[in-house]
């Protein structure tokens, strides 16, 4: 990604959406109990990202929709995002130290709240979706979007692709259960981000829904693959986290089964694949074009 091109102007533009508007739908540090409201936006703001929001947004704007009606779905979708980095990063699971460049929660306050951090983001998420006067939805459409976000981040989705990740230490898997994991961890809130930012348009037809559902497939599985590629070659100051934890954990990857070369093929047909699907649509659908690329790009 260049200095000042179109990508970066987007993403720095979505980002700034997006941080004003979970500062907004977030409660007050002050607001009792003050403990736990520090948290929940020590975690959520200044960092990450915001590849979810980022999605919500574009997919909306490939079908028409200003990005001032996505930032209720934008939000909601971060918000199970960082509950589940906070509940990723306590010790009985993942066990770190280092999140976006700054102590995880359970670091920078303690054990029992990140656990409540990441139940009370979770939560909202759900409340934003319900009762955000901005979102321009009927009830149909905010149910709809509601259970969108709770599959993909349930039991069928990123909880159980978490589960499959911890049971999945010290084991060989093939390649088809590798990617079976994370389709749940990883691909199904990025495919219901892609499918939140669709779910507010009244006019998006069936054929669009399912070629960006396709997009959304591909570059959630890229994702993880060059996420697994940086944890070999990437720069810890860069990625905002512990380098090499993947390999120290035993943890299956995709340059440990397949090769880091053929890892990084399998990610650039992965995002070949993805804009193919986008070649039903116009220049209004660049942004997910740019997104698609920045996937395998990207060095955090």
């Amino acid at each position: 990604m260049t200095a000042n091109s179109p990508l970066e102007a987007y993403i720095e533009q979505c980002k700034q959406r997006v941080e004003a508007a979970l500062d907004q739908r977030l409660p007050a540090e002050t607001t009792l109990p003050a403990h736990l409201h520090q948290a929940m936006r020590y975690s959520c703001l200044n960092g990450g990202k915001r590849v979810r929001p980022l999605l919500v947004y574009a997919s909306g704007q490939a079908l028409g929709l200003p990005l001032d009606s996505l930032d209720g779905p934008a939000c909601a979708i971060e918000l199970v995002h960082v509950y589940s980095l906070v509940h990723d990063d306590l010790p009985a699971m993942d066990d770190d130290d280092l999140r976006r460049n700054r102590p995880t929660c359970h670091k920078a306050f303690d054990e029992a709240t990140a656990i409540l951090v990441g139940d009370a983001l979770q939560t909202l998420a759900f409340q934003v979706l319900c009762c955000d006067p901005k979102i321009p939805a009927d009830a149909e459409t905010r149910l709809a979007m509601v259970e969108t976000l709770a599959r993909a981040s349930g039991s069928r989705g990123m909880a159980g692709g978490q589960a499959i990740d911890l049971q999945a230490v010290g084991q060989e898997l093939n390649l088809a259960e590798l990617e079976n994991l994370h389709i749940h961890k990883t691909g199904a809130l990025i495919r219901a981000a892609v499918r939140m930012g669709a779910q507010l348009s009244s006019n998006a037809s069936k054929t669009q829904v399912s070629h960006l559902d396709r997009y959304a497939k591909c570059i959630g599985l890229a994702f993880q693959i060059q996420d697994d590629i940086l944890d070999v070659e990437g720069d810890p100051k860069t990625l905002g986290k512990t380098k090499g934890k993947d390999l120290a954990q035993e943890k299956p990857t995709y340059p440990s089964i397949m090769g880091l070369k053929e890892a990084k093929e399998k990610a650039s047909g992965l995002i070949e694949e993805a804009l193919k699907n986008l070649e039903i649509f116009s220049d209004e659908a660049d942004s997910l074009r740019w997104i698609a690329n920045y996937i395998i790009d990207r060095t955090y």
